[in-house]
């Protein structure tokens, strides 16, 4: 049956994979993202994830099916924790409502991999407090040092915290108790915008391999196979899958943490 979908980032990499995807498929998928897209708005600031509402709102007569954020920054800046982390939530909980209205409503944020790697614990209180003020102000003491591979205790810290909140909302009476599936992916190294600089260095993709290294088939490209995960984890099959960060990652995680279960 054809759905009605909103996937933030769906300019480019996973997102427009996604979008893609599900269209070809005969749903209805509004596209939002900074530029090209169905709707224009920037989710680093409280007016543009307002505009975000507003917009669905205008465009959309009826329910929201599934809800795909995977809008999301890499540089080690303030405006990636003001994406990463409050733009995500506040995406999903700004279209909660139109989810509980389908009857089949699905939720689902890309996290990463990189959220097993060093993080910065103060930032990560800021964000899990919903200090958004103090997040930043954090972000700004952090600094913008990166390594070879483009990530920062800023990026992986953002997609830490956004996974535990999608561990701790989803068994929730606000998601759950309202048929709701709330769940993120974690994908390991994809061939997205985002990694292009590093893959194209040998100390990027070295640093790349290090931390997320894939014995099933390496990097994904393009970015279809974690698009087709989404897809499924934001239909009517998953019935009773929520709560989870399913890693999307060639075995990474697995090598990393093998007695995590």
């Amino acid at each position: 049956m054809p759905r009605t979908y909103v996937v933030t980032g769906s300019a480019s990499g996973i997102g427009a994979a996604t979008a893609e995807l599900l269209k070809s498929s005969g749903h209805t998928v509004i596209g939002v993202d900074i530029q090209n897209a169905d709707i224009v708005a920037d989710l680093s600031n409280g007016q543009g994830r307002d505009h975000l509402i507003s917009e669905v709102k205008n465009l959309i007569d009826g329910p929201v099916d599934g809800v795909i954020a995977v809008a999301g920054l890499v540089a080690p800046s303030p405006t990636t924790v003001a994406v990463n982390y409050f733009g995500a939530k506040a995406t999903l909980e700004g279209l909660r409502p139109f989810l509980a209205a389908s009857p089949a409503p699905r939720g689902v944020i890309v996290a990463s991999l990189a959220a097993l790697d060093e993080i910065d614990q103060e930032l990560l209180e800021r964000l899990l407090a919903d200090d958004e003020p103090g997040a930043l102000d954090e972000a700004q003491r952090i600094g913008t040092q990166s390594n070879a591979a483009g990530s920062s205790p800023i990026y992986t810290t953002t997609k830490l915290a956004i996974a535990r909140w999608v561990r701790q909302q989803a068994p929730t009476a606000e998601w759950a108790g309202a048929g709701i599936a709330l769940n993120a992916i974690a994908p390991g190294v994809i061939e997205t915008p985002m990694t292009t600089a590093a893959l194209q260095t040998p100390e990027g993709r070295a640093a790349l391999d290090a931390g997320a290294p894939s014995p099933l088939n390496g990097p994904a490209a393009p970015p279809t196979a974690p698009a087709a995960l989404l897809e499924w984890l934001s239909s009517e099959d998953n019935t009773h899958v929520t709560g989870q960060v399913i890693f999307i990652d060639g075995g990474a995680e697995a090598i990393r943490r093998p007695q995590q279960v």
